[in-house]
């Protein structure tokens, strides 16, 4: 049976954030909202570029110079360029990575993302955030326990309405792996752009599915409690480590806030 998740001309999430991105895996219904949200929100393409680019300087930092070589990378949208596997084992052949999205468009390009060095193996995961047990449970097959795993939780949490159930989630995850282990964080917030975000996102809602919730800064971080704090601390995902641009400014700040985390 075709669910809603993969008709053409149901907007979906993955495919829209796709488009955003410059992918070809999306149809007109998602271009249109794109669009209608890009009418509204210009910077929301620098968001999203800003998201992907965030991830790929997180995990440079957490293979190069914390030394994971496990992630368990939980949201992990359509592939593109620099999937966290690549990016890692670029530096560290023998990372291993685990992939988990509760996307039949995702599970439909997993194979992109099982592509793995000799060294090191990839895994994915068809499953939901709501359900940290089975994630955990399945990824046990791929990753160790014992030693230090990088939780990514980039472009998810803002999909779990519910702040309790939230922390919930997340406290489940960080229960499951030792002191050492990191968490790279993100959700949308107004911090920036303030009511022109909240529009966009309101029109979002109306027909993309799952519906998303804005967050403060201050609640996001919330949610880390007695974890470390990993400089620059929270803020713009386009100001984590940036690069700066050919002028030498520094990327424009976007409403994805970040934070990169270490378990004492």
């Amino acid at each position: 049976m075709m669910t809603d998740d993969m008709r053409a001309d149901v907007p979906h999430t993955a495919r829209i954030w796709n488009y955003w991105l410059g992918g070809k895996d999306n149809f007109a219904a998602d271009r249109q909202v794109g669009d209608q949200v890009r009418a509204i929100f210009p910077v929301v393409i620098e968001l999203a570029q800003a998201d992907r680019q965030f991830l790929g300087r997180a995990v440079r930092h957490l293979t190069a110079e914390a030394g994971i070589r496990q992630f368990l990378d939980i949201g992990t949208g359509l592939p593109t360029q620099d999937n966290t596997h690549e990016v890692a084992q670029r530096l560290a052949p023998d990372t291993r990575i685990v992939y988990v999205d509760n996307d039949p468009l995702v599970l439909a390009h997993a194979r992109a993302l099982l592509t793995s060095s000799p060294e090191g193996s990839t895994d994915y995961i068809h499953a939901d955030l709501h359900d940290p047990g089975t994630i955990l449970a399945a990824a046990a097959k791929t990753l160790d326990f014992s030693r230090p795993v990088a939780i990514m939780l980039l472009g998810v949490m803002h999909f779990i309405s519910d702040d309790d159930k939230l922390q919930e989630i997340i406290d489940r995850l960080l229960a499951a792996v030792p002191s050492g282990s990191y968490v790279a964080a993100a959700n949308t917030t107004t911090a920036i752009n303030g009511d022109t975000t909240a529009e966009a996102v309101r029109v979002w809602n109306i027909d993309a599915q799952p519906k998303l919730k804005l967050r403060s800064p201050e609640r996001i971080a919330q949610f880390f409690d007695g974890l470390e704090l990993v400089e620059p601390g929270w803020v713009s995902c386009s100001r984590w480590r940036p690069v700066p641009l050919p002028d030498g400014s520094l990327p424009i700040e976007v409403d994805q806030w970040c934070g990169v985390l270490r378990k004492p």
